[in-house]
């Protein structure tokens, strides 16, 4: 026998993040919970704002539609669905079905800024390849690359991947490169979208020689009907937000042929809570279990929901603690 639940979350935050120049204070979703007979399965649905193209009533709406053909039995056409509709019932269905993994990869690239030596405990734990992340273009160009420089210079096997969100013109772009010796610059693994134009990044790849990866651009374009992921040029890695791309099913579909074009891919996380960024490294470690995804997310967060994140030391709130909003 089927049945369905649908709750509503709001966790808060730490204080200091901070999304397309918004604080973030809260952050809000859904989740569903499917159940078949004795089988349960859980989806996280959580618009991430200033980034998803829906909003949290659009999706309540369609969650609701979804979830009453659900437990009439129809099968879902997640393709015509929001993306983080899409993904979210997708995973639940997944999961209920005993389709995703137990094992996950919670070595996440960790987040850094600042001081590398508060970095070194955190790269001493991880196995194999030595790779962070930071933050760029939240403040002038030229103290971002001084300080890439310093944390590639302080710790000789660190592998860096750098998130610009699009925060630069091209020239700005060319001052944060200048600031870095061209014999650190091979340890970049990429930049996620240096400049606002797309083209500017493809340019900054080719006269830089510092890597680049597809984030804003990908979801921008796997929206329209002739995508293809070999018209998107010059990069050297894709970044894969399920919340912001659609179902598990075209995330693995995206997986298989950057594999083919010989692109990299990394699941990287929407700021979903425990409970969403647990099943994220259940995914990644399925699907791609030699890249350290990008889901060191969890200490933005003031508390966690239901499922804790390994190691994590934040107080847990339950899902039977949140409004249940819908049921069948």
């Amino acid at each position: 026998m089927r049945s369905a639940k649908l709750y509503r979350y709001e966790l808060p935050m730490d204080s200091g993040v901070i999304l397309r120049e918004q604080r973030l204070k809260h952050r809000e979703g859904f989740v569903v919970e499917l159940s078949l007979d004795s089988d349960v399965g859980r989806g996280e649905i959580a618009p991430l704002p200033g980034f998803s193209v829906e909003t949290m009533d659009e999706v309540y709406s369609q969650l609701v539609e979804q979830l009453e053909l659900w437990h009439q039995g129809s099968e879902l056409k997640l393709d015509e669905l929001f993306p983080s509709v899409a993904f979210g019932l997708s995973m639940a269905q997944m999961e209920l079905n005993k389709e995703l993994p137990v094992n996950g990869s919670y070595q996440a690239a960790p987040l850094c800024s600042g001081d590398p030596d508060e970095l070194l405990p955190k790269l001493n734990a991880m196995t194999g390849e030595k790779v962070a992340k930071i933050k760029v273009g939240l403040y002038e160009p030229i103290r971002d690359g001084m300080l890439v420089s310093l944390f590639l210079e302080s710790i000789p096997d660190l592998t860096l991947r750098l998130d610009a969100n699009r925060a630069w013109s091209a020239e700005k772009a060319e001052q944060f490169a200048k600031k870095i010796a061209p014999s650190l610059r091979g340890r970049i693994a990429f930049i996620e979208e240096p400049c606002q134009v797309p083209g500017d990044s493809f340019s900054f790849a080719i006269n830089t020689g510092i890597a680049i990866a597809w984030d804003e651009t990908l979801q921008h374009a796997i929206r329209k009907d002739d995508f293809k992921l070999e018209d998107l040029n010059g990069a050297k890695a894709i970044v894969i937000k399920p919340t912001l791309i659609g179902s598990v099913e075209r995330c693995i579909e995206l997986i298989d042929k950057a594999k083919l074009l010989g692109i990299k891919a990394v699941v990287s996380s929407s700021i979903e809570s425990s409970l969403g960024l647990t099943q994220l490294a259940r995914f990644a470690h399925w699907q791609l279990p030699d890249e350290v995804p990008g889901l060191d997310t969890v200490g933005l967060f003031a508390q966690q929901l239901e499922t804790p994140w390994p190691s994590c030391e934040l107080p847990v709130v339950s899902l039977a603690e949140q409004p249940l909003i819908w049921q069948s």
